[in-house]
């Protein structure tokens, strides 16, 4: 509107009514916009078609609407509950119920779980059982959230330490440029007792990042933990155009135990103002709230207030703080900190070299992105779980709410099931591509219980090229044999997997897989028993 004020100002002045009227002081109104829209309809009157002006106007007008024209057709933006979880678990194994760590009885179910520990169990010999199999924490949370209908979607080890990502089902198909790095800091960088893992990744065209650390510990190497932490942001890399570096995303979280403490204040003092409550006596002696007053980096990242006592470290299955001949200060050593990246600025346009050019057509694009696609988070709590005495930390909590508009809200693949389904006969698959996307002859279909776990927990699946029997304009048919469905039967859903997206991109809507009666009527049932009929057996007792 500016810019039509601008052109319109000179044959504006020769109408007595226009621009002077009250309706321009308030131009926040309805009212007022409708009145000077009017304004604008007679000046439009009075132009000459052959003035230069007049094209300046239909270009102006042009664009106006080409502004309407987006934000009309915009998404509405959409609220996603975001449940962290981080913990120390010095080694021991996991509770029997993580109900209460996981807030399962709130009426507000989270939309994804991200769980970063530290000090999970790596023995040599259960370490290389975790390999094969999965690691008791895993297994806990697994087993937990995938009965309500959570998926792991990713999840990475590094001997201690381990991130686990899940999500709704109905997410899973707009996760998608799925990738896990590991950073080791410990003894010179050999060791993987101390470092990084991270887990990055697209929630319906956003990317995300969590960054999982356990940093060097003691009192006197608060500036090792920063450097330590700078070396992994600066060294881990992704093969993303978008964001191929950590700080490249649009979010990062950043949390674990950081191992930060509180010093200069005597160990009376910490434990009266514990007692009494009074955290915030302690924070200007936070190590981590000191270090981020004079590191630039640790400025860009955000925090909610620490109104929760010290999670470390306490006596082993007790609230007492430790009382070992050491006598450790408690600290708030495990954290939970966010970045969102700040606002892309217009590149200057002065410097033509093609480096710059690059810059800046990054940068333009970044502002696009900004715009039309805006990303906000607010932290609803933070605190620990102090019921949970396992360990000597105590695990703390963090609840956002990711508000965001959606870039896309189609799976890349539409699947379904061709027919009924049983293990009397060979069935089929059809699915086919809804837009565009790098394909592999790598990419398969799985045949998951609803309810499923996680991507390895199918049933059995084809691959798309390999068994491929028949396509056309709208369906490509692929085979599943009888030999590969289960006899019982059950509730199941088809998954589509990519290979180069390292994710799945497509779920049918759930379906029944009906009993053989072949094998009831022959009796075969116990001698052709498969996955899903051990799981099916296994549910109901």
């Amino acid at each position: 509107m500016d810019e039509i004020r601008r052109l319109l100002g000179d044959v504006g002045r020769v109408r007595t009514d226009s621009l002077t009227s009250d309706a321009t002081q308030s131009t926040g109104s309805k009212l007022a916009l409708r009145h000077r829209l009017n304004q604008l309809m007679t000046c439009v009157d009075d132009l000459n078609p052959e003035n230069k002006l007049h094209d300046k106007v239909v270009k102006t007008l042009d664009n106006v609407f080409l502004v309407f024209g987006k934000k009309a057709n915009r998404q509405k933006k959409n609220r996603f509950r975001l449940h962290m979880v981080t913990w120390n678990v010095a080694t021991v194994d996991p509770p029997d119920d993580v109900t209460s760590l996981l807030h399962l009885n709130s009426s507000k179910r989270p939309d994804l779980y991200v769980i970063g520990l530290q000090e999970v169990y790596s023995g040599p010999l259960r370490f290389m059982t975790d390999i094969v199999f999965d690691d008791p924490w895993s297994h806990r949370f697994m087993s937990t959230l995938a009965p309500l209908n959570y998926v792991k979607v990713s999840s990475i080890r590094m001997q201690g330490l381990l991130l686990l990502f899940f999500s709704k089902l109905e997410h899973v198909p707009f996760i998608r440029d799925i990738r896990a790095k590991y950073t080791r800091t410990g003894i010179f960088g050999y060791w993987g007792n101390k470092g990084g893992v991270t887990v990055r990744l697209s929630f319906y065209g956003h990317m995300l990042c969590f960054l999982n650390c356990h940093l060097a510990a003691h009192m006197e190497y608060a500036s090792e933990r920063v450097d330590e932490f700078e070396n992994i942001v600066n060294t881990q890399t992704f093969e993303c155009e978008k964001a191929p570096t950590i700080l490249d995303h649009r979010l990062v979280f950043w949390f674990g135990d950081l191992n930060f403490r509180i010093q200069d204040h005597d160990m009376h003092f910490v434990r009266s103002c514990i007692t009494d409550k009074k955290y915030n006596l302690l924070w200007s002696k936070d190590q981590l709230t000191m270090m981020k007053k004079k590191e630039k980096l640790l400025q860009e990242f955000e925090e909610g207030p620490l109104d929760f006592q010290p999670t470390y470290k306490f006596d082993r299955n007790t609230d007492t703080y430790d009382s070992s001949n050491k006598k450790r200060k408690p600290a708030w050593t495990d954290r939970i900190l966010w970045r969102l990246r700040p606002n892309a600025q217009p590149a200057d346009e002065e410097d033509e070299n093609p480096t710059e050019l690059d810059v800046r057509k990054v940068k333009q694009l970044e502002l696009e992105e900004e715009e039309e696609f805006p990303l906000k988070i607010r932290q609803d709590l933070y605190t620990s779980s102090m019921e949970y005495r396992i360990s000597d930390h105590r695990p703390v909590t963090g609840i956002f709410t990711l508000e965001l508009r959606k870039m896309y809200d189609t799976p890349l693949v539409r699947v379904q099931p061709e027919g009924d389904w049983s293990a009397d006969i060979d069935s089929m698959v059809l699915y086919s591509p809804m837009q565009p996307f790098p394909s592999s002859n790598w990419d398969w279909i799985g045949l998951y219980k609803v309810g499923f776990s996680s991507v390895s927990d199918y049933i059995t699946y084809t691959w798309v090229k390999d068994d491929e029997v028949a396509f056309n304009d709208e369906f490509i048919q692929v085979y599943v044999s009888k030999e590969d469905i289960p006899v019982r039967g059950g509730e199941c859903v088809l998954c589509y997997y990519s290979h180069t997206l390292q994710c799945i991109v497509g779920i049918s809507e759930p379906f029944k897989v009906h009993e053989s009666k072949v094998a009831i009527e022959e009796g075969l049932m116990p001698d052709r028993i498969s996955e899903l009929d051990k799981k099916t057996a296994s549910d109901e007792f």
